[in-house]
Parts: C-alpha cells; sequence; structure tokens
C-alpha cells in the first residue's frame, strides 16, 4: 500500500477504462516490466553522463547492475511495493539506478528537481512520508541537509554512502504489483503554495512512455538530455524512452550551450528541443558554426511559451520545428507532427494524441482526459478540484481551435510563471515578499523573455516611508527564506495601488501588459 490515502486519488470512470484497455492503450505491464523487458534487448547500449564533478561511461546492463544491487538493497532494509522512494539527484547514473530500482521493487519513485530548496524539499518529504531518500552530497549551490530527513528509514547520499546500499547479489526479475497503483509521484508548482504532487499509475506512466515515443522523429540522432531526470519530461526521456527502444543514453547534469556545442562535434549528439531556451542559447552562442546547425535536424518545443519568432528563426535555419502541449498532470495533450504542415508546426500547439480528449469550456478554459492523464493529486483538495465525475481535468489553460481543428493556447487561468519549462507558483513567491520588511502588498507575474519564455516579476506596494527594495536585498531574503533560486524574481516594479477588481482583487492581466516588455 502507498504511504497516502487512496481517498485522495480520483476514481477513473469504467467506461474509460473499458475503452483504454480494449484500445490496447492500458495494459497489465507495469514500469517494472517494462524495464526488464527493455533492457533484456539492450544490455549493450551506451549509457554516459557528461559532467565535470561526477562523469560516468558504460552501458545498460552496467546500469541496471546497480540498479538491482540497490533494489535488494533496498528490499533488505524493508522497502517493498508501494512504498515511496524520494530522490533529488542530478542527471547521473545514481538517478536512472534508483529510477530503475525503485520500478523493479514496485516502489513508489518521487523524482524531485535538484534545484529545490529546503523550503520545497521539506514539504514533500513530509507529503510523502518516503521509505527511502537519495540525494547528492554536494551538487553546485546543493548541500545535503541530514536535518531534512529525520525520520526516513533508509538515506544514500551519493559521493558518500550510496555504494553503501548495494546488495552483493542483485535482485532477479521483478516484483508485481497492480498496474493501476501509484508508480510515480512528480512534484511540481503551480497555484498552490507548495508543490502539488501529481500521481500516476502503471498504467497513466506506461502509455505516456510509448505515446511521446511514437510521436519522435525515427532519424532523432543520439540525443543530448540535459532536462533535469527529477522535472517529469527529464525523467521520462532519460530513464524510459531510451530503454523502451534501444536508443543511446547521453546525459548532462547542467545545460552549458559550449559544452553541448563540442559534444555535437567531438561526439555526433544533437539536441532535440525542450524549452525555447535550449536552442535560443545554443544558436546564440559564439561557438556556433553553420557545421553545428547542421547537426539541429529537429527541435521539438514545449513546457513554456513557444514565441512565433523563436520557430520561424529555427525554420529559416533549416531546423524543423514541431510543437507539443501537456503538464505534468497530463503530460502529452497535443502535438503537432514533425512531419506536418509548416504553418501549423510554427504557429499551433497539434492536434489530439491518441487517446487524448480535448473540448472548451464556455469561458475557453482547456479541458482533457485520455489514457495518461494521473490519477489526481496527493492533496484531495486539489483532485477535487481539478477533475469531474467524468474524468475530464480542468487544465487552467485557455485555447482555441482553428478552422481545422489545431489547438492554440492564448492565455492561462492559472496564476503560474513557465520559466525555462520550470513552473513557479505566483502565490507561493507572493507570500514570501510579504515578509520583506515595508513590503504592504505584492504581487508576482510573468513577463516575456526572449530565451526562457517568461521569467517572474514582483510588482509591489510600499508601507509609507520605506523605500522599494533593490534586487540584491529581496534576493537575499528570498534565500533565506529557503526559496529556489530558480524562483526569485529576475524584476521589480513599483505601483502606488494596484489595478483591481470591483470586489478589491489585483487585476494580473493588466500588469502584466504594463511591463511586458520582452527581456533579452
Amino acid at each position: 500500500m502507498s504511504t497516502f490515502p487512496s481517498a485522495a486519488l480520483r476514481t477513473v470512470p469504467p467506461e474509460l477504462v473499458a475503452h483504454y484497455e480494449e484500445s490496447g492503450w492500458w495494459t497489465d505491464e507495469t514500469l517494472g516490466d517494462l524495464l526488464a523487458a527493455g533492457l533484456a534487448e539492450s544490455r549493450d547500449v551506451e549509457f554516459r553522463v557528461h559532467s565535470e564533478i561526477r562523469p560516468w561511461d558504460g552501458t545498460f546492463a552496467e546500469v541496471e547492475l546497480v540498479a538491482r544491487r540497490l533494489a535488494a538493497g533496498l528490499r533488505e532494509r524493508g522497502v517493498g511495493p508501494g512504498d515511496v522512494v524520494v530522490m533529488q539527484l542530478p542527471n547521473w547514473m545514481e538517478a536512472a539506478a534508483v529510477f530503475w530500482a525503485s520500478a523493479l521493487l514496485g516502489a513508489v519513485v518521487v523524482p524531485v528537481v535538484h534545484f529545490y530548496g529546503a523550503k520545497e524539499v521539506a514539504y514533500i518529504l513530509e507529503a510523502t512520508r518516503p521509505k527511502a531518500f537519495f540525494a547528492p552530497e554536494v551538487f553546485g549551490r546543493q548541500r545535503f541537509r541530514p536535518d531534512l530527513c529525520e525520520g526516513v528509514p533508509v538515506i544514500g547520499v551519493v559521493g558518500r554512502d550510496f555504494d553503501d546500499l548495494l546488495a552483493d547479489e542483485p535482485m532477479p526479475g521483478v516484483t508485481p504489483v497492480d498496474p493501476d497503483a501509484p508508480a510515480l509521484i512528480a512534484f511540481t508548482s503551480g497555484t498552490t503554495r507548495d508543490p502539488k504532487g501529481v500521481v500516476h499509475s502503471h498504467r497513466t506512466l506506461g502509455y505516456e512512455t510509448r505515446q511521446l515515443a511514437a510521436s519522435y522523429p525515427p532519424d532523432r540522432g543520439r540525443q543530448f538530455t540535459v532536462a533535469p531526470v527529477g522535472h517529469f519530461i527529464g525523467m521520462v526521456n532519460a530513464c524510459l524512452i531510451p530503454v523502451l527502444d534501444g536508443t543511446p543514453v547521453h546525459l548532462g547534469d547542467t545545460w552549458n550551450p559550449a559544452q553541448a556545442l563540442a559534444l555535437m562535434r567531438g561526439d555526433g549528439l544533437t539536441v532535440g528541443g525542450g524549452a525555447t531556451y535550449y536552442m535560443t542559447s545554443l544558436l546564440d552562442h559564439p561557438d556556433c558554426t553553420p557545421q553545428h546547425i547542421a547537426c539541429l535536424k529537429y527541435a521539438g518545443l514545449g513546457g513554456a511559451a513557444v514565441p512565433s519568432a523563436v520557430t520561424t528563426r529555427l525554420e529559416s535555419l533549416g531546423i524543423s520545428v514541431f510543437r507539443a502541449y501537456g503538464s505534468t498532470e497530463h503530460p502529452s495533450v497535443t502535438c503537432t507532427p514533425y512531419d506536418g504542415p509548416v504553418d501549423k508546426r510554427l504557429y499551433t500547439d497539434g492536434v489530439p494524441l491518441p487517446g487524448v480528449e480535448v473540448r472548451l469550456a464556455e469561458d475557453g478554459e482547456i479541458l482533457t482526459r485520455g489514457p495518461d492523464l494521473c490519477l489526481g493529486y496527493t492533496d484531495p483538495e486539489l483532485t477535487r478540484a481539478a477533475f469531474d465525475a467524468d474524468g475530464w481535468y480542468r487544465t487552467g489553460d485557455i485555447g482555441s481551435f482553428d478552422a481545422d481543428g489545431w489547438l492554440c493556447i492564448t492565455d492561462r487561468k492559472a496564476d503560474v510563471i513557465i520559466r525555462g519549462g520550470e513552473n513557479i507558483s505566483a502565490l507561493e513567491v507572493e507570500e514570501v515578499l510579504l515578509g520583506v520588511p515595508g513590503v504592504a502588498e505584492a504581487a508576482v507575474v510573468a513577463v516575456p523573455d526572449a530565451r526562457l519564455g517568461e521569467r517572474a516579476a514582483a510588482v509591489l506596494r510600499m508601507r509609507p516611508g520605506w523605500q522599494v527594495p533593490v534586487l540584491a536585498e529581496l534576493r537575499l531574503h528570498l534565500e533565506r527564506a529557503g526559496l529556489a533560486r530558480q524562483k526569485w524574481p529576475e524584476r521589480i516594479h513599483a505601483v502606488d495601488d494596484f489595478p483591481r477588481t470591483p470586489s478589491g482583487k489585483v487585476k494580473k492581466f493588466v500588469l502584466r501588459n504594463r511591463i511586458a516588455t520582452p527581456t533579452q
């Protein structure tokens, strides 16, 4: 049994379950089954980590051996099916080993992005009550904090005692579990003060893996993956899809355009897209040459605002752009086929993927359902608010269909900023800003950015006699509060008062329009 109450999760309507099973979208295969079958077929496939801190070079078989030894070690320490395993690891070999071990053991894995600070990590550990926790001893500004994981029975610190958890003999086979049971909890920022725990089953995550793999160009080349494995799409692209289709894994633990360009020329790798920032920072780097651009055959963009200026620029350079729309809750909703019409690929967010249904509410909000839609949240109140009895999910996004039925995202109802593919909860940042001396009221809004899609801007109303803090002062306060650096506002604006509705609510769309000058 999982450590969070099943009452927190939604009930999928029986007619949808039958439809998904009859269509072959939902099977009895668990993540452990998927991995075991794929690894058996791809033992000699290359697995490399390109890192200054913790490089690694080996094969799928070698990583699987570590994973199976870890699974046996965890089982010896009382970790079993349905137990929660939290990992806050960079894109290292050990991250894949922990993920694979958890899946083979039937545990519920909780990947956490490596840049989350003490505030977010403490909340996640409290919400999931894990049996095991994995973290690096040191990675950039991240330091292992033993005080955060007091009471967690099993702790593995990469760079210190991770290897102590590896049993001498690897665990054979796959531990059988219910395919409808939770397999993964992915925490994402959104409209709430704390990260939201999104629960996926073996069936929803398995279908997402197969569906996403099928949407990729077959000639996409050897991919350099830098999206964090703690993020949903990074985890799928690093730990699942390569095993499914037997393609090499090349991980980077930080995004460094110079490193990516060097690997393109020296190792024959390519970058296939992600958030627009990956592509724009690559093209704008002084080391980028026409030879590098020739290696960039495709750019699959999503996870953040996708400016048309970026898509047209890429296409003009001979890079075929295709776009996707989804979220942690519903990972793959629509996609523009990589070989589809140019105008649709550049200016729309695509058509629904197989099994996915999309409709618009009266106010234009996008409602979705499909075989890869999550089971709900760890918080039952969030589940009740986001899903209806017929299985439809309220995305919080606003959209429209063009004359040919292609979806176009036009706005967001949800109070969230998407910076370089990562969600930032405006409410969470505002709450911390209200603790800054002299701040009477705070609003955090998105401002467009040519590289990251969006950045966060703080709009402050100060108490009488107080000066607006400079950015350095504001960031010092946010650091002391334990807020992840990626969530810190990057611009400050002062107002005497906010534009408001008759009920007194701040009109954030007015604020966004006032300060919408794009940053470069």
